[in-house]
């Protein structure tokens, strides 16, 4: 932890531009705490700093250049589960914003010696039951839910049975069990799916939540482990349309809109599945303009990742990035980032996966 420490207020004083007495006295109020509780506190000033690194640095995510636009919100004092509970609703409403999707961050207490004081055990704070293959053969709900659903059930929530139900919350405080709580849909903004020019798509029943909040990653800074810190920025379309919709292993309504398009699905070279996903992916991008929620389509995020790369590289710091993860997942040789080679470093601060809250 103290190496971790002392690197983290290194880049705090160059990045913040301390002052060497500055740096010097926290050096000493730092190592004096973790030498005596083998711990410490970072300030907000530093908890601040090290969430915005901690998104700069996350190889996986391709909206990086608004790094130094998240908001932070020190919760640290919350462990209650209700007061938590309460808070994350809060979070949920400062970053809808009216649609003007705002990028944020609420971090709650770091892990001691006797583990982490709380845990939610939810993916993102919004997300749909995945029940299971049904009688007809269809598969009901979101599969990538599917065994999240089945611990809420356990714990006796029951939705409704539809493609689209919001799942309940679910958070733990150290040493208790798991709490649940009803899903928030009131403080949900949904957004029913419509086409510009094709009139049956409104009635296929289709939605989306407007603000992706993930809740189940490890905030590493300095050291320290927080391992609730909920945070989101704004979708990009194909996230939605290609790979929550489109996927095979999620809803998988390609064929089904291929059909509805009068398309012929005997032969692969007959490109259906790509015609169905450029409707599928306009459909989102414009259901969400119509309802004025921020989104961003791949080619203005790809061009907006690589002004974010030579901004980075104008400061001496090289670019950690997962290529399988920074290509759009539609048009991807369309983006320059299909045609650059990314490499993923071990950066810290960092948002980090972490084992499933349950397990």
């Amino acid at each position: 932890m103290r190496e971790e420490a002392l690197d983290f207020l290194a880049l705090c004083h160059k990045e913040l531009g301390w002052d060497e007495a500055k740096h010097l006295a926290r050096k000493a109020a730092v190592i004096d705490a973790i030498e005596s509780s083998a711990t410490w506190q970072p300030s907000f000033e530093e908890l601040e700093h090290g969430a915005r690194v901690a998104w700069r640095n996350n190889a996986r995510c391709i909206g990086r250049l608004f790094w130094s636009t998240l908001h932070v919100r020190d919760r640290r004092e919350l462990v209650e589960p209700e007061a938590v509970a309460e808070d994350l609703l809060e979070h949920v409403r400062l970053a809808s914003n009216g649609g003007k999707i705002k990028p944020l961050v609420s971090i709650y207490a770091a892990e001691d010696s006797q583990g982490a004081p709380l845990r939610i055990w939810n993916h993102q704070l919004f997300g749909y039951a995945g029940y299971g293959q049904q009688a007809n053969g269809q598969y009901l709900g979101d599969p990538k839910n599917q065994e999240f659903t089945q611990v809420a059930q356990e714990m006796g929530w029951q939705g409704n049975g539809t493609h689209f139900d919001l799942l309940p919350w679910i958070i733990q405080k150290r040493g208790q069990a798991a709490q649940l709580f009803s899903p928030p849909d009131h403080d949900c903004r949904r957004v029913s799916l419509r086409h510009p020019s094709l009139e049956w798509f409104r009635d296929l029943g289709l939605e989306w939540y407007a603000v992706p909040i993930l809740s189940d990653m490890n905030l590493r800074l300095g050291g320290l482990n927080f391992r609730a810190a909920p945070f989101n920025g704004w979708y990009m379309g194909t996230e939605i349309g290609s790979r929550n919709l489109g996927d095979e292993k999620r809803y998988n309504l390609l064929p089904l809109i291929a059909d509805k398009m009068g398309l012929s699905r005997s032969r692969s070279d007959a490109l259906w599945k790509d015609r169905a996903l450029v409707e599928l992916n306009e459909a989102v991008l414009y259901s969400f303009a119509e309802e004025g929620i921020y989104i961003v389509d791949h080619h203005r995020a790809s061009s907006e990742f690589m002004r974010f790369a030579k901004k980075e590289l104008s400061e001496n710091r090289l670019v950690s990035g997962n290529w399988s993860w920074l290509v759009p997942p539609m048009s991807g040789s369309a983006s320059e980032l299909f045609h650059r080679g990314w490499k993923t470093r071990d950066y810290l601060p960092d948002y980090q996966l972490q084992p499933k809250g349950w397990r």
